[in-house]
Protein backbone atom coordinates (compact mmCIF):
# COMPACT_ATOMS: atom_id res chain seq x y z
CA UNK A 1 0.00 0.00 0.00
CA UNK A 2 1.14 3.46 -0.73
CA UNK A 3 2.20 5.54 2.15
CA UNK A 4 0.06 8.51 2.60
CA UNK A 5 1.52 11.49 4.94
CA UNK A 6 -0.32 14.58 6.49
CA UNK A 7 1.77 17.22 7.47
CA UNK A 8 0.42 20.34 9.51
CA UNK A 9 2.51 23.47 8.95
CA UNK A 10 2.62 27.19 9.58
CA UNK A 11 2.84 30.52 7.39
CA UNK A 12 2.57 33.91 8.45
CA UNK A 13 0.53 32.79 11.30
CA UNK A 14 -1.84 30.69 9.46
CA UNK A 15 -2.34 27.24 9.53
CA UNK A 16 -2.48 24.55 6.83
CA UNK A 17 -1.60 21.26 5.75
CA UNK A 18 -0.40 19.11 3.31
CA UNK A 19 -1.14 15.21 1.92
CA UNK A 20 1.80 13.71 0.73
CA UNK A 21 1.56 9.83 -1.05
CA UNK A 22 5.46 8.17 -1.53
CA UNK A 23 6.34 6.68 -5.05
CA UNK A 24 9.49 5.07 -4.19
CA UNK A 25 10.23 4.01 -7.55
CA UNK A 26 9.34 7.13 -9.28
CA UNK A 27 10.21 7.83 -13.23
CA UNK A 28 10.18 11.56 -12.65
CA UNK A 29 9.90 14.42 -10.18
CA UNK A 30 7.29 14.41 -7.69
CA UNK A 31 3.39 16.19 -9.04
CA UNK A 32 2.23 19.17 -6.71
CA UNK A 33 -1.60 19.73 -7.26
CA UNK A 34 -3.14 23.09 -7.17
CA UNK A 35 -7.15 22.70 -8.10
CA UNK A 36 -9.60 25.77 -8.10
CA UNK A 37 -10.75 28.01 -5.63
CA UNK A 38 -12.51 26.24 -3.36
CA UNK A 39 -10.91 22.93 -3.89
CA UNK A 40 -9.19 21.32 -1.05
CA UNK A 41 -6.04 18.79 -0.77
CA UNK A 42 -8.45 15.99 -1.36
CA UNK A 43 -10.29 17.47 -4.47
CA UNK A 44 -8.35 15.29 -6.88
CA UNK A 45 -7.84 11.97 -5.44
CA UNK A 46 -8.78 10.60 -9.14
CA UNK A 47 -5.35 11.39 -9.99
CA UNK A 48 -3.72 9.40 -7.15
CA UNK A 49 -3.77 6.02 -8.97
CA UNK A 50 -2.30 6.89 -12.57
CA UNK A 51 0.10 9.51 -10.74
CA UNK A 52 1.46 7.21 -8.55
CA UNK A 53 2.46 4.75 -11.28
CA UNK A 54 5.04 7.14 -12.08
CA UNK A 55 5.75 9.49 -9.59
CA UNK A 56 5.13 10.61 -5.62
CA UNK A 57 1.71 12.96 -5.25
CA UNK A 58 1.69 16.35 -3.13
CA UNK A 59 -1.55 17.90 -2.80
CA UNK A 60 -2.38 21.16 -0.27
CA UNK A 61 -5.02 23.02 1.82
CA UNK A 62 -3.69 26.19 1.20
CA UNK A 63 -4.77 29.00 3.30
CA UNK A 64 -8.24 29.59 2.60
CA UNK A 65 -9.03 25.83 1.76
CA UNK A 66 -9.99 23.00 3.20
CA UNK A 67 -9.11 23.08 6.80
CA UNK A 68 -6.55 25.61 6.23
CA UNK A 69 -7.42 29.00 7.52
CA UNK A 70 -8.34 31.71 5.89
CA UNK A 71 -5.97 34.61 4.48
CA UNK A 72 -6.63 37.65 6.87
CA UNK A 73 -7.77 40.64 5.05
CA UNK A 74 -3.88 42.44 4.50
CA UNK A 75 -2.25 39.05 3.27
CA UNK A 76 -2.20 38.28 -0.22
CA UNK A 77 -0.75 35.83 -2.82
CA UNK A 78 2.89 36.32 -1.51
CA UNK A 79 1.25 34.00 1.66
CA UNK A 80 0.50 31.18 -0.33
CA UNK A 81 3.58 31.52 -2.30
CA UNK A 82 5.69 31.03 0.81
CA UNK A 83 3.69 28.08 1.91
CA UNK A 84 4.06 26.21 -1.38
CA UNK A 85 7.75 27.07 -1.01
CA UNK A 86 7.54 25.91 2.40
CA UNK A 87 5.88 21.86 1.54
CA UNK A 88 8.61 21.53 -1.17
CA UNK A 89 11.07 22.47 1.37
CA UNK A 90 9.53 20.48 4.78
CA UNK A 91 9.62 17.40 2.01
CA UNK A 92 13.43 18.13 0.98
CA UNK A 93 12.75 17.81 -2.73
CA UNK A 94 14.52 19.97 -4.75
CA UNK A 95 12.18 20.54 -8.17
CA UNK A 96 8.86 19.62 -8.65
CA UNK A 97 6.17 18.73 -11.64
CA UNK A 98 3.79 21.51 -10.83
CA UNK A 99 0.01 21.01 -12.70
CA UNK A 100 -2.18 24.10 -11.59
CA UNK A 101 -5.96 24.15 -12.77
CA UNK A 102 -8.38 27.34 -13.31
CA UNK A 103 -7.73 29.41 -9.82
CA UNK A 104 -4.83 26.95 -9.26
CA UNK A 105 -3.20 27.36 -12.92
CA UNK A 106 -2.52 31.38 -12.02
CA UNK A 107 -1.16 30.36 -8.59
CA UNK A 108 1.12 27.36 -10.33
CA UNK A 109 2.24 30.18 -12.87
CA UNK A 110 3.22 33.22 -10.46
CA UNK A 111 4.85 30.93 -8.54
CA UNK A 112 6.97 29.51 -11.51
CA UNK A 113 8.01 32.73 -11.99
CA UNK A 114 9.13 33.71 -8.81
CA UNK A 115 10.97 30.21 -8.30
CA UNK A 116 11.54 28.65 -12.00
CA UNK A 117 14.56 26.17 -10.67
CA UNK A 118 12.16 24.59 -8.03
CA UNK A 119 10.12 23.57 -11.54
CA UNK A 120 10.90 20.58 -13.85
CA UNK A 121 7.71 20.99 -16.06
CA UNK A 122 4.71 23.32 -15.46
CA UNK A 123 1.03 21.97 -16.33
CA UNK A 124 -1.39 24.67 -16.78
CA UNK A 125 -4.95 23.87 -17.32
CA UNK A 126 -8.20 25.98 -17.83
CA UNK A 127 -6.09 29.62 -17.46
CA UNK A 128 -8.52 32.39 -17.22
CA UNK A 129 -6.52 34.46 -19.08
CA UNK A 130 -8.00 37.87 -20.36
CA UNK A 131 -11.25 37.53 -19.17
CA UNK A 132 -14.24 39.52 -20.33
CA UNK A 133 -16.27 42.30 -18.80
CA UNK A 134 -19.23 40.52 -18.95
CA UNK A 135 -17.70 37.56 -17.31
CA UNK A 136 -16.91 39.84 -14.46
CA UNK A 137 -20.63 41.63 -14.92
CA UNK A 138 -22.00 37.50 -13.99
CA UNK A 139 -19.65 37.17 -10.86
CA UNK A 140 -20.70 40.83 -9.11
CA UNK A 141 -24.54 40.14 -10.24
CA UNK A 142 -23.68 36.41 -8.16
CA UNK A 143 -21.80 38.53 -5.29
CA UNK A 144 -25.40 40.70 -5.07
CA UNK A 145 -27.24 37.49 -4.94
CA UNK A 146 -24.54 35.56 -1.96
CA UNK A 147 -24.71 39.19 -0.16
CA UNK A 148 -28.36 39.11 -0.04
CA UNK A 149 -29.13 35.29 1.04
CA UNK A 150 -30.30 34.53 -2.01
CA UNK A 151 -28.38 30.84 -2.40
CA UNK A 152 -30.14 29.68 -5.20
CA UNK A 153 -29.91 32.38 -7.61
CA UNK A 154 -25.73 32.88 -6.73
CA UNK A 155 -25.34 29.01 -7.84
CA UNK A 156 -27.42 29.62 -10.79
CA UNK A 157 -25.58 32.74 -12.04
CA UNK A 158 -21.75 31.02 -10.92
CA UNK A 159 -23.20 28.72 -13.50
CA UNK A 160 -23.40 30.34 -15.96
CA UNK A 161 -20.42 32.12 -15.31
CA UNK A 162 -18.40 28.47 -15.50
CA UNK A 163 -20.22 26.34 -17.60
CA UNK A 164 -21.48 26.07 -21.61
CA UNK A 165 -25.01 26.14 -21.79
CA UNK A 166 -25.23 26.51 -25.55
CA UNK A 167 -26.83 23.38 -26.55
CA UNK A 168 -25.90 23.54 -30.12
CA UNK A 169 -22.08 22.86 -28.68
CA UNK A 170 -21.34 19.50 -27.55
CA UNK A 171 -20.30 19.34 -24.39
CA UNK A 172 -19.34 15.25 -23.01
CA UNK A 173 -20.97 13.92 -19.75
CA UNK A 174 -22.99 17.97 -19.34
CA UNK A 175 -25.76 17.04 -17.61
CA UNK A 176 -24.17 15.13 -15.03
CA UNK A 177 -21.13 17.67 -14.68
CA UNK A 178 -23.65 21.12 -14.06
CA UNK A 179 -25.13 18.55 -11.13
CA UNK A 180 -21.57 17.93 -9.71
CA UNK A 181 -20.25 21.52 -9.74
CA UNK A 182 -23.94 22.84 -8.57
CA UNK A 183 -23.14 20.56 -5.62
CA UNK A 184 -19.72 21.49 -5.50
CA UNK A 185 -20.62 24.74 -4.91
CA UNK A 186 -23.18 24.92 -2.47
CA UNK A 187 -21.82 22.05 -0.27
CA UNK A 188 -18.89 24.74 0.13
CA UNK A 189 -20.31 27.66 0.47
CA UNK A 190 -22.72 26.51 3.34
CA UNK A 191 -20.02 24.38 5.11
CA UNK A 192 -16.68 26.71 4.82
CA UNK A 193 -17.66 29.96 6.26
CA UNK A 194 -15.40 31.62 4.83
CA UNK A 195 -16.16 30.15 1.22
CA UNK A 196 -17.42 33.41 -0.41
CA UNK A 197 -14.51 35.82 0.17
CA UNK A 198 -11.88 32.45 -1.23
CA UNK A 199 -14.20 33.28 -4.44
CA UNK A 200 -14.17 36.87 -4.13
CA UNK A 201 -10.53 36.77 -3.47
CA UNK A 202 -10.28 34.51 -6.67
CA UNK A 203 -11.23 37.31 -9.24
CA UNK A 204 -7.80 38.67 -8.11
CA UNK A 205 -6.43 35.86 -10.16
CA UNK A 206 -7.37 36.70 -13.80
CA UNK A 207 -5.64 37.58 -16.46
CA UNK A 208 -1.89 36.75 -15.41
CA UNK A 209 0.74 38.57 -17.23
CA UNK A 210 4.45 38.53 -17.39
CA UNK A 211 7.42 35.94 -18.93
CA UNK A 212 7.98 32.90 -18.02
CA UNK A 213 11.49 31.65 -19.23
CA UNK A 214 13.47 28.19 -18.45
CA UNK A 215 10.14 26.11 -17.50
CA UNK A 216 9.14 23.43 -19.71
CA UNK A 217 5.54 24.27 -19.99
CA UNK A 218 1.84 22.76 -21.19
CA UNK A 219 -1.17 25.31 -21.43
CA UNK A 220 -4.60 22.91 -21.91
CA UNK A 221 -8.61 24.10 -21.94
CA UNK A 222 -11.64 22.54 -23.14
CA UNK A 223 -12.87 24.42 -26.55
CA UNK A 224 -15.82 25.94 -25.08
CA UNK A 225 -14.34 27.42 -22.10
CA UNK A 226 -16.22 30.14 -21.02
CA UNK A 227 -14.06 31.58 -18.36
CA UNK A 228 -11.33 32.19 -20.73
CA UNK A 229 -11.73 31.26 -24.68
CA UNK A 230 -9.30 28.95 -26.14
CA UNK A 231 -7.75 31.91 -28.17
CA UNK A 232 -7.10 33.96 -25.36
CA UNK A 233 -5.29 31.22 -23.43
CA UNK A 234 -3.49 30.00 -26.48
CA UNK A 235 -2.05 34.15 -26.86
CA UNK A 236 -1.50 33.59 -22.87
CA UNK A 237 0.65 30.59 -23.78
CA UNK A 238 2.53 32.56 -26.51
CA UNK A 239 4.16 34.86 -23.91
CA UNK A 240 5.66 31.87 -22.09
CA UNK A 241 9.44 30.29 -24.00
CA UNK A 242 9.49 26.58 -24.68
CA UNK A 243 5.35 25.91 -24.15
CA UNK A 244 3.11 24.03 -26.00
CA UNK A 245 -0.86 24.59 -26.02
CA UNK A 246 -3.23 21.45 -26.14
CA UNK A 247 -7.57 22.25 -26.95
CA UNK A 248 -9.77 19.46 -25.92
CA UNK A 249 -12.64 19.03 -27.95
CA UNK A 250 -16.04 18.28 -26.71
CA UNK A 251 -15.47 20.12 -23.30
CA UNK A 252 -15.76 23.36 -21.26
CA UNK A 253 -14.03 25.27 -18.53
CA UNK A 254 -14.72 21.96 -16.47
CA UNK A 255 -12.30 19.87 -18.94
CA UNK A 256 -10.94 17.79 -16.05
CA UNK A 257 -14.17 16.17 -15.60
CA UNK A 258 -15.42 15.93 -19.40
CA UNK A 259 -12.36 14.44 -20.40
CA UNK A 260 -10.88 13.17 -17.64
CA UNK A 261 -9.12 9.97 -19.32
CA UNK A 262 -7.80 12.34 -21.79
CA UNK A 263 -6.49 14.82 -19.75
CA UNK A 264 -4.64 12.66 -17.36
CA UNK A 265 -3.34 10.96 -20.34
CA UNK A 266 -1.85 14.22 -21.51
CA UNK A 267 -0.50 14.91 -18.07
CA UNK A 268 1.50 11.50 -17.44
CA UNK A 269 3.07 11.68 -20.89
CA UNK A 270 3.95 15.53 -20.60
CA UNK A 271 5.73 14.84 -16.76
CA UNK A 272 7.45 11.82 -18.07
CA UNK A 273 8.65 13.21 -21.39
CA UNK A 274 6.85 11.19 -23.64
CA UNK A 275 5.73 12.67 -26.95
CA UNK A 276 2.67 14.01 -26.80
CA UNK A 277 1.41 12.74 -29.91
CA UNK A 278 1.80 9.12 -28.92
CA UNK A 279 -1.41 9.87 -26.46
CA UNK A 280 -3.44 11.01 -29.52
CA UNK A 281 -2.38 14.70 -28.75
CA UNK A 282 -1.47 17.11 -31.74
CA UNK A 283 0.19 20.28 -29.42
CA UNK A 284 1.11 23.29 -31.04
CA UNK A 285 4.45 24.71 -29.87
CA UNK A 286 4.09 28.47 -28.91
CA UNK A 287 7.56 29.40 -28.73
CA UNK A 288 8.55 30.74 -31.85
CA UNK A 289 6.52 34.09 -33.17
CA UNK A 290 2.93 33.98 -34.56
CA UNK A 291 0.01 31.93 -33.15
CA UNK A 292 -1.09 28.69 -34.72
CA UNK A 293 -4.66 26.92 -34.47
CA UNK A 294 -5.70 25.96 -31.57
CA UNK A 295 -5.17 21.41 -31.79
CA UNK A 296 -7.30 19.41 -31.43
CA UNK A 297 -7.82 15.99 -28.93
Amino acid sequence: MTEEVIRNLSVHGLSYSYRFLRQPDARTEPVLVLGGALQDKYGWQNLDAPVLAVASLISIDLPGSGDADPLRSDQGWEVMHDALEQVIDDLGITRINLFGYSFGSVLAFNFAQRHPDRIARLLLGAVPASTTDDKLELWRQAAAKMTAGELDGFLDLMLQLMLCHDETRTVRHRKLVHRYVKRLLARAITRTPHAFEVLDRSTEAINPTGALRGVPTLVFCGEHDNVSTPDRQRAFADAIEDSRFVCFTESDHWVALERAQEMTDLLLHFFTDQPLETADFTPDTTSHPGHPEPASA
